[in-house]
């Protein structure tokens, strides 16, 4: 057999460790520089302009000074400062409801007296003239020429000298707050309360008056006809018909139904408020119901 090989012993060799490194030496992180925080744009909140404390006190202080007028005697001049008091108050509900309450006295004392006012005419009476022709002349009512000059009766005669008003009325009723605003020549004059009509049986939309009637019968629904006088008339002293049907602005004996939705689908006014319109208003004044 073959000789065997013979492999000669070799020292093992021990493996060499390699030292791990040296540390290395810690590098400082250098901060950096901290980035401005992204500020949102605050939101836009709806502006409310509030009225200033100031403008309340000018206010104040010019209704004030539009009653002491008044109380002095000098209704021109508190006409016109409780007209900008009123103008000054746009925006403030409560303000502007003293400002129109004033000024409607003021208008009214006005022109149901003999004073001086921008719409009347100072007029001599000729020869031939009546009361009703000089209304048609002027557009107002005999009642007003009566009223604004202590006339009584239809009795005139040559050389007397009237005022005599001369304006454009227009009427709007609001039937949400049960209120008649009257205007003339298109400005503030006075505003009313008013009854409208129940379940909403009042019209809304635009006429205008037909007819003036004091003292006026009452035609019941069930063919009736009521005087005036009678407890069951429901149109109280005065009657201004409107160019619809059935309808109309008229007074009341039952003052407690004043601001509701109370009546049979008619506007209606206490008393006394009704019969200062008719004595206002002539026959052709624009109507304008809303709700």
């Amino acid at each position: 057999p073959p000789a065997p090989v013979v492999v000669p012993n070799t020292p093992s060799k021990t493996p060499q460790l390699t030292p791990p490194p040296p540390p290395a030496t810690p590098v400082p992180a250098v901060a950096k520089p901290a980035e401005p925080a992204v500020v949102a744009p605050p939101v836009a909140k709806p502006e409310v302009t509030p009225v200033m404390a100031s403008n309340r006190a000018d206010q104040a202080s010019a209704l004030a000074e539009a009653e002491a007028s008044r109380k002095t005697g000098r209704l021109q001049e508190a006409r016109e400062k409780a007209q900008a008091a009123l103008e000054q108050a746009a925006g403030d509900p409560a303000q502007v409801q003293e400002a129109e309450k004033l000024l409607g006295a003021i208008h009214t004392e006005l022109i149901m007296t003999p004073r001086p006012m921008a719409e009347k005419t100072d007029y001599t009476v000729l020869e031939g003239d009546s009361l009703d022709k000089i209304a048609r002349k002027y557009g107002t009512t005999v009642e007003l020429i009566q009223k604004s000059n202590n006339v009584r009766g239809a009795l005139i005669r040559a050389g007397d000298r009237l005022r005599v008003f001369s304006g454009a009325w227009a009427i709007r009723v609001n039937k949400t707050r049960n209120d008649l605003l009257l205007t003339l020549d298109g400005k503030f004059f006075k505003r009313y309360q008013v009854g409208t009509g129940e379940y909403s049986k009042t019209p809304v939309g635009e006429f205008k008056i037909v007819d003036r009637i004091a003292q006026p019968t009452w035609w019941h629904p069930d063919g009736r006809t009521i005087p005036f006088g009678d407890p069951e008339n429901l149109l109280g002293t005065h009657w201004l018909a409107l160019d619809i049907r059935g309808y109309g602005i008229h007074g009341t004996w039952e003052p407690e139904t004043i601001g509701k939705q109370a009546s049979m689908g008619c506007v209606r006014l206490v008393n006394s408020e009704v019969e200062e319109l008719f004595t206002l208003v002539t026959i052709g004044t624009p109507v304008i119901i809303e709700e």
